[in-house]
Protein backbone atom coordinates (compact mmCIF):
# COMPACT_ATOMS: atom_id res chain seq x y z
CA UNK A 1 0.00 0.00 0.00
CA UNK A 2 2.32 2.82 -1.31
CA UNK A 3 2.32 6.35 0.45
CA UNK A 4 3.01 9.06 -2.27
CA UNK A 5 3.98 12.91 -0.66
CA UNK A 6 1.48 14.95 -2.08
CA UNK A 7 1.48 19.00 -2.24
CA UNK A 8 -1.56 21.21 -3.02
CA UNK A 9 -0.60 23.03 -6.92
CA UNK A 10 -3.49 24.57 -7.89
CA UNK A 11 -3.21 25.65 -12.21
CA UNK A 12 -2.96 29.16 -12.43
CA UNK A 13 -5.45 28.47 -15.40
CA UNK A 14 -7.92 27.19 -12.51
CA UNK A 15 -7.34 30.48 -10.86
CA UNK A 16 -7.91 32.23 -13.45
CA UNK A 17 -11.02 30.71 -14.61
CA UNK A 18 -12.41 31.76 -10.74
CA UNK A 19 -12.01 34.82 -11.20
CA UNK A 20 -13.71 35.14 -14.88
CA UNK A 21 -16.96 33.59 -13.22
CA UNK A 22 -16.63 35.71 -10.00
CA UNK A 23 -16.90 38.66 -12.42
CA UNK A 24 -19.63 37.10 -14.57
CA UNK A 25 -21.78 36.45 -11.49
CA UNK A 26 -25.32 36.83 -12.45
CA UNK A 27 -27.11 38.46 -9.44
CA UNK A 28 -30.55 37.21 -8.60
CA UNK A 29 -33.07 39.96 -6.76
CA UNK A 30 -33.64 39.32 -3.42
CA UNK A 31 -36.50 41.60 -1.41
CA UNK A 32 -35.24 44.37 1.01
CA UNK A 33 -35.82 42.94 4.03
CA UNK A 34 -35.12 39.29 3.49
CA UNK A 35 -32.01 39.27 5.86
CA UNK A 36 -30.96 35.47 6.06
CA UNK A 37 -34.66 34.39 6.00
CA UNK A 38 -34.84 33.28 2.47
CA UNK A 39 -31.29 31.60 2.90
CA UNK A 40 -27.97 33.13 2.19
CA UNK A 41 -28.25 37.13 2.41
CA UNK A 42 -27.10 38.37 -1.00
CA UNK A 43 -25.34 41.38 0.16
CA UNK A 44 -23.22 39.45 2.12
CA UNK A 45 -22.17 37.42 -0.28
CA UNK A 46 -21.58 40.05 -2.73
CA UNK A 47 -19.44 41.33 -0.75
CA UNK A 48 -17.68 38.04 0.34
CA UNK A 49 -16.92 37.41 -3.97
CA UNK A 50 -16.04 40.83 -4.82
CA UNK A 51 -13.23 40.01 -1.44
CA UNK A 52 -12.45 36.66 -3.38
CA UNK A 53 -11.91 38.50 -6.48
CA UNK A 54 -9.89 40.92 -5.28
CA UNK A 55 -8.59 40.73 -1.87
CA UNK A 56 -8.13 36.70 -1.05
CA UNK A 57 -4.54 35.28 -1.48
CA UNK A 58 -4.82 31.65 -2.42
CA UNK A 59 -1.37 31.19 -2.86
CA UNK A 60 -0.57 32.30 0.92
CA UNK A 61 -2.89 30.05 2.21
CA UNK A 62 -1.70 27.04 -0.29
CA UNK A 63 1.42 27.80 1.39
CA UNK A 64 0.79 27.43 4.70
CA UNK A 65 -0.75 24.25 4.29
CA UNK A 66 1.93 22.93 2.12
CA UNK A 67 4.37 23.95 5.03
CA UNK A 68 2.68 20.31 6.73
CA UNK A 69 3.40 16.81 5.07
CA UNK A 70 0.77 16.14 3.34
CA UNK A 71 0.36 12.39 1.39
CA UNK A 72 -1.73 10.35 -0.70
CA UNK A 73 -2.75 6.68 -0.07
CA UNK A 74 -4.95 4.46 -2.31
CA UNK A 75 -7.49 2.31 -0.53
CA UNK A 76 -10.18 0.79 -1.43
CA UNK A 77 -9.81 2.10 -5.00
CA UNK A 78 -9.59 5.81 -3.89
CA UNK A 79 -6.82 8.22 -3.23
CA UNK A 80 -7.14 9.35 0.42
CA UNK A 81 -5.84 12.46 1.13
CA UNK A 82 -4.09 13.08 3.90
CA UNK A 83 -1.93 15.74 6.58
CA UNK A 84 0.53 13.53 8.98
CA UNK A 85 2.62 15.15 11.01
CA UNK A 86 4.67 13.29 13.95
CA UNK A 87 4.39 14.12 17.45
CA UNK A 88 7.53 15.69 19.28
CA UNK A 89 8.45 13.58 22.68
CA UNK A 90 9.10 9.62 23.35
CA UNK A 91 5.80 8.50 23.00
CA UNK A 92 3.38 10.54 20.55
CA UNK A 93 -0.15 8.63 20.72
CA UNK A 94 -1.70 8.37 17.13
CA UNK A 95 -4.89 10.01 16.68
CA UNK A 96 -7.07 10.91 13.76
CA UNK A 97 -8.99 13.97 13.38
CA UNK A 98 -12.01 13.59 10.62
CA UNK A 99 -14.03 17.13 9.42
CA UNK A 100 -17.75 17.21 8.07
CA UNK A 101 -19.30 18.56 5.41
CA UNK A 102 -19.09 21.74 4.63
CA UNK A 103 -16.19 21.75 6.28
CA UNK A 104 -12.84 20.12 5.03
CA UNK A 105 -8.80 19.97 6.52
CA UNK A 106 -8.69 23.40 7.36
CA UNK A 107 -11.03 23.15 9.97
CA UNK A 108 -7.57 20.80 11.98
CA UNK A 109 -4.94 23.66 10.95
CA UNK A 110 -4.94 25.92 14.36
CA UNK A 111 -4.51 22.21 16.37
CA UNK A 112 -1.70 20.50 14.20
CA UNK A 113 1.27 22.65 16.56
CA UNK A 114 -0.37 22.52 19.96
CA UNK A 115 -0.89 18.62 19.28
CA UNK A 116 2.16 17.55 17.87
CA UNK A 117 4.28 19.93 19.45
CA UNK A 118 2.89 20.88 23.05
CA UNK A 119 6.05 21.87 24.54
CA UNK A 120 6.82 25.10 21.78
CA UNK A 121 3.07 26.04 22.92
CA UNK A 122 3.38 26.01 26.80
CA UNK A 123 1.97 22.56 27.78
CA UNK A 124 3.16 19.00 28.55
CA UNK A 125 5.63 17.65 26.23
CA UNK A 126 4.07 13.78 27.22
CA UNK A 127 1.30 15.04 25.82
CA UNK A 128 1.93 15.06 22.07
CA UNK A 129 0.28 13.45 19.53
CA UNK A 130 1.23 11.66 16.15
CA UNK A 131 -1.62 13.40 13.89
CA UNK A 132 -3.35 11.99 10.70
CA UNK A 133 -6.07 14.46 9.07
CA UNK A 134 -7.35 12.55 6.52
CA UNK A 135 -9.77 14.39 3.82
CA UNK A 136 -13.68 12.23 3.39
CA UNK A 137 -13.46 10.38 0.27
CA UNK A 138 -14.35 12.63 -2.31
CA UNK A 139 -13.80 15.79 -0.62
CA UNK A 140 -11.23 18.39 -1.17
CA UNK A 141 -7.95 17.78 -3.52
CA UNK A 142 -8.63 13.71 -2.52
CA UNK A 143 -10.00 10.99 -4.97
CA UNK A 144 -13.30 11.21 -5.81
CA UNK A 145 -14.97 7.72 -5.77
CA UNK A 146 -15.76 6.24 -8.85
CA UNK A 147 -18.58 3.80 -7.38
CA UNK A 148 -21.19 4.00 -5.78
CA UNK A 149 -21.49 2.75 -2.02
CA UNK A 150 -19.40 5.13 0.23
CA UNK A 151 -21.42 5.15 2.94
CA UNK A 152 -20.07 5.38 6.61
CA UNK A 153 -19.62 1.85 6.96
CA UNK A 154 -17.16 1.69 4.00
CA UNK A 155 -15.74 5.17 4.92
CA UNK A 156 -14.84 3.94 8.45
CA UNK A 157 -13.07 0.57 7.56
CA UNK A 158 -11.08 2.58 4.47
CA UNK A 159 -9.83 5.37 7.50
CA UNK A 160 -8.58 2.08 9.69
CA UNK A 161 -6.57 0.36 6.67
CA UNK A 162 -5.17 3.68 6.40
CA UNK A 163 -3.94 4.10 9.99
CA UNK A 164 -3.44 0.34 10.65
CA UNK A 165 -2.34 -1.34 7.71
CA UNK A 166 -0.59 1.86 5.54
CA UNK A 167 0.63 3.85 8.45
CA UNK A 168 1.15 0.84 10.95
CA UNK A 169 -0.70 2.54 13.99
CA UNK A 170 -2.35 -1.22 15.24
CA UNK A 171 -3.95 1.71 18.33
CA UNK A 172 -4.95 5.09 17.70
CA UNK A 173 -7.70 7.43 18.82
CA UNK A 174 -10.03 9.17 16.63
CA UNK A 175 -11.65 12.67 16.95
CA UNK A 176 -14.77 14.35 14.82
CA UNK A 177 -17.61 16.14 14.35
CA UNK A 178 -20.36 16.28 11.67
CA UNK A 179 -20.00 13.34 9.77
CA UNK A 180 -16.76 12.70 11.02
CA UNK A 181 -18.21 12.42 14.38
CA UNK A 182 -20.33 10.00 12.85
CA UNK A 183 -17.13 8.15 11.02
CA UNK A 184 -15.27 8.07 14.42
CA UNK A 185 -18.10 6.79 16.27
CA UNK A 186 -18.68 3.91 13.63
CA UNK A 187 -15.01 3.49 13.83
CA UNK A 188 -15.03 3.22 17.49
CA UNK A 189 -18.29 0.46 16.84
CA UNK A 190 -16.34 -1.50 13.99
CA UNK A 191 -12.53 -1.58 14.75
CA UNK A 192 -12.42 -1.57 18.36
CA UNK A 193 -9.79 -3.66 17.71
CA UNK A 194 -7.23 -0.61 16.47
CA UNK A 195 -9.44 2.37 18.18
CA UNK A 196 -8.47 2.88 21.50
CA UNK A 197 -10.28 5.50 22.36
CA UNK A 198 -13.05 7.90 20.06
CA UNK A 199 -13.66 12.30 21.17
CA UNK A 200 -16.50 13.86 19.80
CA UNK A 201 -18.07 17.32 19.35
CA UNK A 202 -20.83 16.01 17.86
CA UNK A 203 -22.97 12.90 19.15
CA UNK A 204 -26.34 12.14 17.96
CA UNK A 205 -28.72 9.97 19.75
CA UNK A 206 -32.51 9.18 20.44
CA UNK A 207 -34.27 9.81 23.97
CA UNK A 208 -34.35 6.74 26.08
CA UNK A 209 -37.58 5.17 26.24
CA UNK A 210 -39.82 6.34 29.43
CA UNK A 211 -40.50 9.84 30.60
CA UNK A 212 -38.37 13.23 29.32
CA UNK A 213 -37.42 15.52 32.19
CA UNK A 214 -39.09 19.17 31.42
CA UNK A 215 -35.50 20.19 30.11
CA UNK A 216 -35.32 16.98 27.99
CA UNK A 217 -38.88 17.77 26.61
CA UNK A 218 -37.12 21.55 25.82
CA UNK A 219 -33.97 19.81 23.93
CA UNK A 220 -36.83 17.91 22.07
CA UNK A 221 -38.49 20.37 20.58
CA UNK A 222 -36.01 22.76 19.90
CA UNK A 223 -34.49 20.13 17.79
CA UNK A 224 -37.59 19.40 16.10
CA UNK A 225 -37.99 22.86 14.93
CA UNK A 226 -34.44 23.07 13.80
CA UNK A 227 -34.86 19.32 11.98
CA UNK A 228 -38.17 21.06 10.24
CA UNK A 229 -36.94 24.89 9.66
CA UNK A 230 -33.53 24.03 8.92
CA UNK A 231 -32.31 20.24 7.47
CA UNK A 232 -33.36 21.26 3.50
CA UNK A 233 -30.03 20.45 2.51
CA UNK A 234 -29.93 17.17 3.62
CA UNK A 235 -32.94 16.15 1.93
CA UNK A 236 -31.67 17.60 -1.73
CA UNK A 237 -28.03 16.29 -0.96
CA UNK A 238 -29.26 12.98 0.22
CA UNK A 239 -32.17 12.24 -2.61
CA UNK A 240 -31.04 14.15 -5.65
CA UNK A 241 -27.22 15.79 -5.13
CA UNK A 242 -26.21 16.31 -8.64
CA UNK A 243 -29.36 18.56 -9.82
CA UNK A 244 -28.16 20.66 -7.21
CA UNK A 245 -24.44 20.54 -7.43
CA UNK A 246 -24.14 21.33 -10.95
CA UNK A 247 -25.05 24.62 -10.69
CA UNK A 248 -22.75 24.48 -7.79
CA UNK A 249 -19.73 23.40 -9.60
CA UNK A 250 -19.94 25.73 -12.22
CA UNK A 251 -20.81 29.27 -9.89
CA UNK A 252 -18.46 30.00 -7.16
CA UNK A 253 -20.96 32.44 -6.08
CA UNK A 254 -23.52 30.16 -5.45
CA UNK A 255 -21.49 27.99 -3.79
CA UNK A 256 -20.61 30.14 -1.55
CA UNK A 257 -24.04 30.97 -0.46
CA UNK A 258 -25.09 27.07 -0.16
CA UNK A 259 -21.78 26.85 2.27
CA UNK A 260 -21.59 30.39 4.16
CA UNK A 261 -25.00 30.31 5.22
CA UNK A 262 -24.63 26.57 7.19
CA UNK A 263 -21.42 28.43 8.56
CA UNK A 264 -23.39 31.13 9.67
CA UNK A 265 -26.66 28.70 11.07
CA UNK A 266 -24.40 26.34 13.17
CA UNK A 267 -21.83 28.26 14.59
CA UNK A 268 -21.81 30.69 17.82
CA UNK A 269 -21.78 34.01 16.27
CA UNK A 270 -25.24 35.54 17.02
CA UNK A 271 -26.02 36.13 13.23
CA UNK A 272 -22.64 37.77 12.01
CA UNK A 273 -20.80 34.92 10.43
CA UNK A 274 -17.39 36.82 11.05
CA UNK A 275 -17.58 37.15 14.73
CA UNK A 276 -16.95 33.45 14.36
CA UNK A 277 -14.37 33.34 11.15
CA UNK A 278 -12.34 35.80 9.34
CA UNK A 279 -13.35 35.62 6.23
CA UNK A 280 -9.62 34.17 5.15
CA UNK A 281 -10.61 30.96 6.45
CA UNK A 282 -14.12 30.92 5.26
CA UNK A 283 -12.79 31.12 1.61
CA UNK A 284 -9.80 28.95 2.27
CA UNK A 285 -12.13 26.60 3.29
CA UNK A 286 -14.14 26.75 0.00
CA UNK A 287 -11.48 26.95 -1.87
CA UNK A 288 -11.16 22.99 -0.71
CA UNK A 289 -14.40 22.60 -3.02
CA UNK A 290 -14.05 24.93 -5.83
CA UNK A 291 -10.25 24.08 -7.08
CA UNK A 292 -10.34 20.62 -6.77
CA UNK A 293 -13.95 20.56 -8.00
CA UNK A 294 -14.83 18.72 -5.29
CA UNK A 295 -18.63 19.91 -4.35
CA UNK A 296 -20.30 16.97 -6.16
CA UNK A 297 -18.69 14.27 -4.92
CA UNK A 298 -18.61 15.70 -1.44
CA UNK A 299 -22.26 15.93 -0.80
CA UNK A 300 -23.01 12.92 -2.25
CA UNK A 301 -22.01 11.17 1.54
CA UNK A 302 -25.39 12.52 2.31
CA UNK A 303 -26.67 9.80 -0.53
CA UNK A 304 -24.68 7.10 0.13
CA UNK A 305 -24.91 7.35 4.13
CA UNK A 306 -28.57 7.18 3.47
CA UNK A 307 -28.59 4.54 1.06
CA UNK A 308 -26.36 2.26 3.27
CA UNK A 309 -28.11 1.00 5.97
CA UNK A 310 -26.17 0.22 8.79
CA UNK A 311 -24.19 3.87 8.34
CA UNK A 312 -26.38 4.91 11.41
CA UNK A 313 -27.12 1.11 13.00
CA UNK A 314 -24.47 -0.59 15.05
CA UNK A 315 -24.28 -1.78 18.80
CA UNK A 316 -23.70 0.46 21.13
CA UNK A 317 -19.83 1.99 21.15
CA UNK A 318 -17.83 0.75 23.85
CA UNK A 319 -14.86 2.48 23.34
CA UNK A 320 -13.83 5.03 25.80
CA UNK A 321 -15.71 8.06 24.27
CA UNK A 322 -15.03 11.46 25.10
CA UNK A 323 -17.51 14.46 24.47
CA UNK A 324 -17.16 18.26 24.25
CA UNK A 325 -20.54 19.46 24.21
CA UNK A 326 -20.72 23.27 22.71
CA UNK A 327 -23.59 24.94 23.63
CA UNK A 328 -24.41 25.98 19.98
CA UNK A 329 -23.87 22.60 18.02
CA UNK A 330 -27.20 21.93 17.01
CA UNK A 331 -27.47 18.27 17.20
CA UNK A 332 -25.87 17.63 20.00
CA UNK A 333 -28.16 15.26 22.71
CA UNK A 334 -28.29 15.27 26.30
CA UNK A 335 -25.83 13.55 28.27
CA UNK A 336 -28.50 10.69 29.36
CA UNK A 337 -29.47 9.92 25.88
CA UNK A 338 -25.98 9.59 24.87
CA UNK A 339 -25.00 7.24 27.29
CA UNK A 340 -27.36 4.67 25.77
CA UNK A 341 -25.21 4.76 22.71
CA UNK A 342 -21.69 5.42 23.93
CA UNK A 343 -19.57 4.03 26.86
CA UNK A 344 -19.01 8.01 27.81
CA UNK A 345 -15.99 8.48 29.90
CA UNK A 346 -15.78 12.21 29.58
CA UNK A 347 -18.38 14.64 29.32
CA UNK A 348 -17.15 18.86 29.06
CA UNK A 349 -20.37 21.78 28.56
CA UNK A 350 -18.78 24.01 27.03
CA UNK A 351 -19.10 28.31 27.74
CA UNK A 352 -19.30 29.13 23.97
CA UNK A 353 -18.81 27.78 20.40
CA UNK A 354 -20.85 26.05 17.90
CA UNK A 355 -20.48 23.27 14.96
CA UNK A 356 -17.49 24.22 13.94
CA UNK A 357 -15.81 23.81 16.87
CA UNK A 358 -12.05 23.58 15.50
CA UNK A 359 -12.26 26.48 13.95
CA UNK A 360 -14.64 28.63 16.35
CA UNK A 361 -12.83 27.72 19.71
CA UNK A 362 -9.88 25.81 19.15
CA UNK A 363 -8.33 26.37 22.22
CA UNK A 364 -11.41 25.05 24.00
CA UNK A 365 -11.63 21.65 22.06
CA UNK A 366 -7.42 21.40 22.21
CA UNK A 367 -7.98 21.25 25.97
CA UNK A 368 -10.43 18.81 26.11
CA UNK A 369 -8.44 15.91 23.68
CA UNK A 370 -5.46 16.69 25.84
CA UNK A 371 -7.39 16.38 29.01
CA UNK A 372 -9.48 13.26 27.36
CA UNK A 373 -6.67 11.24 25.86
CA UNK A 374 -4.63 11.37 28.52
CA UNK A 375 -6.21 9.34 30.16
CA UNK A 376 -6.34 6.83 27.16
CA UNK A 377 -2.10 6.97 26.84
Amino acid sequence: MEIRPYRIDVAPSVLDDLNRRLDATRWPAQLEDAGWDYGANLDYIRALCAYWRNGYDWRAHEAAINAHPQFLCEVDGVDIHFIHVRGKGSNPFPLVLIHGWPGSIVEFLDLIGPLTDPAAYGADPANSFDLVIPALPGFGFGGKPRDRGWGITRIAAAFDTLMSEALGYQRYGVQGGDWGGITAAKMGSAHAGHVAAIHLNFVIAQPPPGDLTAEEQAHAAKAAAFQAQETGYSNVQGTRPDSLTLAQSDSPAGLAAWIIEKFRVWSDCDGDVEKAFTRDALLTNLMFYWAPNSAASAARIYYEARNDATSFRYPKVEVPTGVAAFPKEPWNAPRRWAEQRYNIQHWTEMPAGGHFAAMERPKLLLDDIRAFFKTIR
